[in-house]
């Protein structure tokens, strides 16, 4: 009887078009952001130039587009480690096939291999109802080898557009910026105007309620990490055409940082919780504090050290925020 009750419940929310709650950024994190951005003013007179300020927005971009795509695994109450392997697959793939075939039906390749990858972590996970952090553990591997039997050495094409998906500018905004803005754009509209985007916000609040309201799980689940996996090969394409070189090694531990992303921006690892909004101003975040550190000429393993610090805040705000509410 409960159970009908909170099915019924669902659907109302449902059919009436009501906003899914996606959460926001907590005031705290966004002073932190201002402070951030006053201290690279003061320490870095560099910082504000219009060179570092372009070259700030080609570095966010890689992990933006993971990030978004971890965000949409991680509301459904999943996790995906195999972001940084299939960041590799697309790179790889993308200057491999860019001399034979052309910019665009490469990077069609390159996409739809990643998409593919991530559909089968999805298909698998939602299918078996096993733990997505075994399962795209297992992936990571699996893909990062398929990437190494595709070439051991790097891969540095020809082809005389293959620089400009990664390096034009436009005034001073870079293209791939204005790709990954448009990609937030997109998934945003998924996620508040379309069902489908409802249900991946719904399932990590309660997955056995929206099976009841007639929702397909598992075709929800996986379409969520098909995105994942296609946003992640796009941006390895997008990597390798920035540097003009394409290794097998690349994308290594970029998950961790996209997660970073996600929790910084409120998003909750148990589902149900988080935001584009919210992920975007992480990835911007994580990516000041990378490009202020490098100003300063902070070694990289002090780097580290304050970007665990500065998760562990985050964290700690957002928990807090939450718990009270």
């Amino acid at each position: 009887m409960h159970t009908e009750g909170g099915a019924a419940r669902f659907r109302a929310w449902w059919f009436a078009g009501g906003e899914p709650r996606l959460g926001a950024l907590d005031l705290g994190l966004m002073l932190g952001f201002v402070a951030l951005l006053l201290a690279g003013a003061w320490f870095a007179e560099a910082f504000f130039t219009e060179r570092n300020m372009s070259n700030l927005m080609r570095q966010v971009v890689a992990n933006g587009l993971i990030s978004l795509g971890m965000l949409l695994v991680i509301l459904t109450g999943g996790i995906d480690l195999s972001v940084g392997s299939v960041v590799a697959l697309g790179g790889v793939l993308f200057a491999g096939i860019a001399d034979q075939l052309g910019i665009g039906p490469a990077l069609l390749v390159a996409v739809s291999a990643g998409a593919f990858a991530g559909f089968v972590n999805g298909t698998i996970i939602a299918r078996f109802k096993l733990q997505s952090f075994i399962i795209t553990l297992a992936t990571m591997g699996i893909v990062r080898g398929c990437v190494f039997l595709y070439t051991e050495v790097p891969i540095s094409p020809s082809h005389s557009a293959f620089r400009d998906l990664g390096a034009t500018l436009i005034g001073v905004v870079p293209l791939s910026m204005m790709i990954m803005l448009a990609c937030y754009a997109l998934v945003w509209f998924y996620l508040n105007r379309t069902p489908a985007g409802r249900a991946t916000v719904a399932i990590g609040g309660n997955e056995e309620t929206v099976r009841l309201a007639g929702i397909n799980v598992q075709r929800t689940v996986a379409t969520a990490y098909m995105l994942s996996g296609a946003l992640s090969a796009l941006s390895g394409a997008i990597l390798v055409s920035r540097l003009g070189i394409a290794q097998p090694s690349l994308g290594f531990a970029y998950e961790l940082d996209a997660i970073a992303a996600c929790v910084i921006g409120g998003a909750a690892l148990g589902g149900g919780g988080g935001s584009v909004g919210g992920t975007l101003f992480g990835v911007l975040t994580l990516g000041v504090i990378n490009n202020l550190l490098n100003l300063v000429g902070v070694k990289s393993f002090y780097q580290d050290i304050v970007k665990g610090a500065v998760i562990i805040v985050a964290v700690l705000l957002v928990e807090t925020k939450r718990r009270k509410k």
